[in-house]
């Protein structure tokens, strides 16, 4: 079994950012707000908007983007699926709304933990990060649909 190594997870992470920041800077232009701190002009990932409704809109937009893909029938964002990566349960098969869902918020812990959480994709045997051996989740190579439950294979 292939599974996504961390440096193909980590570009697909690249090309989930750039399209989720495609669909949110018209939000941030619309609503006259920047992520451009005007102390030294340089782009912050941690910048806030002056709205809390927007921050919310923001939060909600990555949660539908992250979780709807991966339990859908494409079993990855864009990024994973440009990659040839999928996710999937530790029988291969599609992961629900649910699981999608608490890996998602699993990917907090492995962000507050100095992205130890992620770094952990390059070192363990099924190349799972933190969140997804909370989640018992997979992310391997494949099409969707053609990972398969083969006990041989997932255990």
């Amino acid at each position: 079994m292939n599974y996504g190594g961390f440096w193909m997870r980590v570009v697909a992470y690249i090309i989930d950012l750039v399209i989720l920041m495609a669909l949110l800077f018209p939000l941030i232009f619309i609503f006259g707000t920047s992520t451009v701190e005007t102390a030294d002009m340089s782009f912050s990932a941690n910048a806030q908007s002056d709205s809390p409704l927007l921050n919310l809109v923001f939060t909600l937009i990555g949660l539908a983007y992250f979780v709807g893909f991966e339990s859908s029938s494409m079993q990855g964002t864009p990024g994973k699926r440009a990659l040839g990566l999928v996710v999937t349960d530790m029988d291969g098969r599609r992961i629900s709304i649910l699981r999608a869902l608490g890996r998602y918020f699993a990917k907090i812990l492995s962000s507050l933990i100095l992205l130890i959480g992620y770094i952990m994709v390059a070192f363990t045997e099924r190349k799972q990060g933190l969140h997804d051996m909370i989640c018992s989740t997979l992310v391997v190579q494949g099409k969707p649909g053609e990972t398969g439950a083969d006990p041989e294979v997932f255990n």
